[in-house]
């Protein structure tokens, strides 16, 4: 069987980017080695360009994670949210439809003006998971939707979420499942730059972060990770797995 062709043309034509896309590598003038890494954060991890403005605009996009989420955290007009790696903002708007606060934040300048569009209720900041511009217990939840994968430190990013949590707030973030590499869910080349975890590791980092009542539920591969933040107990962890 032939290897399969990896250059920037191929790789550009596979995940159907356009003119646009193959003048920004151009212009960026790296070399071809960092083409992966250019092309990864130009798809998901930092999108940019027509094509994510499309992709991350349109309400079907990861919107089984959107909605996994939500039933999640059961949200109301005492809430106050923060979803880490908006997107283009759809999770922001229908968390302000149930009577909640949103604030959001992606590293992607491209995401944060779309999410502005789509949520103009939210606050919306351009800003890293690993370093989140908020004072402690600013919030009652926070959510992320297809965000850990890319997620280098697990754990320290966990930890923020739990620093600006208030006492017993909520998290519920959703990924993706090793079993689901190479598959359309998480498709090379972009699996191969993402970071796989086990139902048992998300239970573990959250622990470790400070996170108690920790459970995740697998659904075909998409994981679905909940727990609460208390620094005032000290609860058993209580960890559960669900099928």
């Amino acid at each position: 069987m032939a290897a399969e062709d990896t250059s920037p043309q191929a790789l550009l034509e596979k995940f159907k980017l356009g003119d646009d896309d193959l003048a920004a590598w151009e212009q960026s003038g790296r070399d071809e080695s960092a083409f992966l890494d250019w092309l990864i954060d130009r798809l998901a991890r930092r999108p940019t360009g027509t094509r994510a403005r499309r992709v991350y605009g349109d309400e079907s996009v990861h919107d089984f994670a959107r909605r996994a989420i939500l039933d999640a955290l059961q949200l109301s007009a005492q809430d106050r949210l923060l979803e880490i790696g908006c997107g283009g903002g759809l999770l922001l708007r229908d968390a302000l439809a149930t009577g909640a606060a949103a604030t959001g934040i992606d590293h992607s300048a491209e995401m944060v003006a779309l999410a502005r569009q789509r949520a103009p209720a939210a606050t919306v900041l351009e800003a890293s998971a690993e370093a989140l511009p908020f004072e402690q217990a600013s919030f009652t939840a926070v959510a992320m939707s297809i965000v850990f994968f890319f997620l280098s430190d697990p754990v320290a990013a966990l930890q923020e979420c739990a620093r600006v949590l208030q006492p017993r707030g909520r998290l519920a973030l959703y990924t993706t499942a090793p079993e689901l590499r190479g598959t359309p869910a998480a498709p090379e080349p972009i699996a191969s730059l993402g970071h796989f975890h086990s139902d048992q590791e998300l239970v573990s980092f959250a622990q470790e972060a400070g996170f108690q009542q920790v459970a995740v539920v697998n659904n075909d591969g998409g994981q679905l990770l909940t727990g609460r933040f208390d620094p005032r107990t000290q609860l058993d962890p209580g960890l559960s797995y669900s099928a």
